[in-house]
């Protein structure tokens, strides 16, 4: 049963982010009202500045020793015009404090910098953390962010490097060129996102296919992933893209799980200080990747 919290934040958002997202035009719209999104970030979790890879970003780690699941990489939404780690403490700092040393890129975003920018710091970031840490690791990231770390996963295989031990997804948008179901039949139900990003699509795609897998990882091939997790509102515009990934993620073979929550509002984690859900969602996705990690370590 969805909560009263989030039954309030919905209408909330709605009637004020919402209606200013309807009258973007331009990807620097788009950057004002998203990076001027409220974040919360908990409480006894330590920010700090840092570099992986030749790529600037932050960590963040619990402030008290909490058990250790292993190191993350966060990449963070934002439509790939627009945010930044600052603006996902929320989320980077619920992961630290269930026991991930987190660490999130500032990779870089168009229209400055078109596809594949992004996808060349992620990996630069990844490799460099892959380098510094012993243990598991994993990839998790929201929105663009999600659909970012599929494409890193996607690259990587194609490189044959080793992958994350898992990777979780929150709301990701895989399919740029807007093909699901859900963007139409869940237009006026979503509480945030509009139809239109195709807007934004163009501005990180440039010269590239909307359907290049590494662009929208819908339509890579999946085979030989590590385990994925997603999470999606039941009313959210992406939820196809979440659907059909986990569907071809099975079909070849990968274990993907997809957990739809009814009338979540897009990264409804970012949101875990204001409703239950985000905090609910916030332990499930730590409880994954902890499983995960223990199923990768070898045998003492």
């Amino acid at each position: 049963m969805t909560s009263l919290q989030a039954r309030a934040l919905n209408v909330i958002i709605r009637y004020t982010v919402k209606r200013r997202l309807a009258a973007c035009r331009t990807p620097e719209d788009v950057r004002r009202v998203f990076d001027g999104s409220l974040a919360i970030a908990p409480k006894g979790v330590r920010f700090t500045p840092g570099r992986l890879g030749g790529v600037s970003g932050e960590w963040a780690e619990a402030a008290s020793a909490a058990p250790k699941v292993g190191a993350l990489l966060y990449l963070h939404g934002g439509g790939y015009v627009s945010m930044s780690p600052r603006t996902h403490r929320a989320i980077t700092g619920g992961f630290a404090l269930r026991g991930l040393r987190v660490f999130a890129p500032d990779y870089r975003l168009a229209p400055e910098h078109k596809f594949p920018a992004a996808v060349d710091d992620a990996t630069a970031a990844w490799r460099a953390l892959r380098d510094q840490v012993r243990g598991p690791i994993f990839v998790a990231g929201d929105s663009a962010g999600g659909g970012l770390s599929l494409a890193l996963l996607l690259h990587l295989r194609d490189l044959r490097e080793p992958l994350p031990a898992a990777a979780c997804l929150f709301s990701p948008w895989t399919d740029l060129a807007g093909t699901g179901a859900s963007v139409v039949s869940n237009r006026d139900r979503d509480p945030l996102l509009v139809v239109g990003g195709d807007v934004i699509a163009v501005a990180y795609a440039g010269a590239a296919d909307l359907r290049h897998p590494l662009v929208s990882p819908l339509y890579g091939d999946y085979s030989g992933l590590p385990p994925l997790l997603f999470f999606v509102g039941g009313t959210e515009i992406l939820l196809d893209d979440s659907r059909r990934v986990a569907a071809r993620a099975k079909e070849a073979g990968v274990a993907a799980e997809l957990r739809v929550y009814p009338e979540m509002p897009h990264v409804w984690p970012a949101m875990s200080a204001l409703i239950p859900e985000g905090r609910q969602a916030l332990d499930e996705a730590a409880a994954f990747l902890r499983s995960a990690g223990s199923a990768a370590r070898p045998a003492a």
